[in-house]
């Protein structure tokens, strides 16, 4: 368990906070690409860390993140007209560039150099892959552009998508380093989902339901080592990559694509759930991507005109009690990502963690809060550049292997947490 202050810590991203520095050193997801589709397309709402921002493409073609309120009166810049190179405030008239720097305030005469004056605070925003990436810490140490694997592949080879979590980052990044609830929460989901069945690997989930778990340091943060029996004289091993704040990886099934997340703080009580599908040597399949856009595997459907689910806590996540008690759901609820997110929703906006009692499946989690609480503590009293931003930690792999028991994964499969352009993934 953690104590309250330690929680509090690693929960609370708002600017000013140990953490919120923390976030606020890494290129992070912002938006998909197809919110601003084209030049001059309407802007929209952002709220990231606690701070309530636009998004806007201009007319040529430049990506802006700006605060969302006009200098002038506070007024919502999301009502604005984007227009001939920025976005005018229709109160009064003042533009603002995709910068944050005002162009221009109509009411004053342009020779007075007014509007040089306002500048909104403004975060750059970058394309790579299907998502806008922004940085919001100091200029001075903006990192390398991200090299993760499923943004760099062809877009043939790649889909992503994003909900929102109505719960802290932390509890649902938890989620997504944790092996041992596949034998139970998805059972149902194995040997149904378009995205999951057919691989060998499914069998030792069901068969064997008391995971060992070997967690082992990485230099951006851990790889979590799930073993279970397979064969005589072999185990199966699923090796979850974990990359400081908040980059998981699930491990693969078959020639099934490689998926992951990012968990990325909306406020303390909210957090976008970024998901994604992609394989290393081909393409995806029209059926795959179909079952992709249709919210199968990791995926959602929405709250139509929103990134909500439709599955969401004011309908019970669409429960469903009769499947339920036949086994077609463990849970009763359709769908692993609203599987996860039903029962780390249910623990409240910010679970208590000093009511928890973990146990030796929870290694990897303990581990993760742990390395979290000293990079940031080390960043925060001595200004320690933390883990997961330099590239080369980026290029992460998850792997599902099966290895005789006296090989040790760190070992055997360390080529195969290495991400390689045109490498076949490690799967079973």
């Amino acid at each position: 368990m953690l104590k309250k202050e330690q929680n509090d810590l690693l929960t609370q991203t708002d600017p000013g906070t140990v953490m919120g520095d923390f976030f606020r050193c890494y290129w992070i997801p912002a938006l998909l690409a197809e919110e601003l589709p084209e030049n001059d397309s309407p802007p929209v709402r952002v709220k990231l860390l606690g701070e309530r921002l636009l998004a806007f493409r201009d007319s040529n073609g430049d990506y802006g993140l700006i605060d969302e309120f006009c200098a002038h009166r506070g007024v919502s810049l999301w009502f604005g007209r984007n227009e001939q190179g920025g976005i005018r405030c229709p109160y009064h008239g003042w533009k603002y560039d995709h910068t944050g720097q005002c162009i221009d305030v109509p009411s004053e005469p342009e020779e007075s150099g007014y509007c040089q004056k306002i500048k909104l605070a403004a975060y750059p925003l970058i394309k790579v892959g299907d998502v806008l990436w922004t940085y919001m810490g100091p200029k001075e140490n903006q990192p390398p552009e991200p090299e993760w694997e499923f943004a760099r592949v062809a877009p043939e080879q790649t889909f992503t998508s994003k909900r929102w979590q109505e719960c802290n980052w932390l509890q649902a990044m938890e989620g997504g380093i944790d092996s041992s609830h596949v034998s139970w929460l998805h059972s149902g989901n194995l040997s149904s989902d378009p995205l999951f069945k057919g691989a060998r690997g499914n069998k030792y989930n069901m068969s064997d339901k008391r995971p060992f778990f070997e967690v082992v340091d990485s230099e951006g943060g851990l790889f979590i080592g799930a073993r279970r029996n397979a064969e005589e004289g072999h185990y199966y091993w699923r090796i979850t990559p974990w990359v400081m704040p908040s980059f998981t990886m699930v491990p693969p099934r078959g020639d099934h694509p490689v998926h992951g997340h990012f968990w990325i703080p909306i406020d303390d009580q909210n957090c976008w759930a970024w998901s994604f599908d992609y394989h290393p040597t081909r393409a995806l399949k029209a059926e795959e991507r179909q079952a992709m856009k249709d919210g199968k595997g990791i995926h959602v459907t929405y709250v139509p005109g929103s990134y909500r689910p439709l599955a969401n806590k004011d309908n019970d996540y669409l429960m469903d009690r009769e499947a339920q008690r036949v086994g077609t759901t463990y849970s009763g609820v359709e769908g692993i990502a609203m599987q996860d997110a039903s029962l780390q929703e249910s623990m409240g906006p910010i679970v208590d963690r000093t009511k928890e009692n973990l146990v030796s499946t929870d290694n990897g989690i303990i581990m993760a809060r742990h390395r979290l609480l000293r990079a940031a503590k080390a960043l925060n009293e001595k200004g320690i550049r933390p883990p997961g931003i330099d590239p080369k930690h980026q290029r992460v792999r998850s792997a599902a292997v099966v290895l005789p028991v006296d090989q040790s994964y760190k070992v055997a499969a360390a080529d195969a947490l290495v991400a390689e352009p045109k490498k076949a993934h490690s799967s079973v």
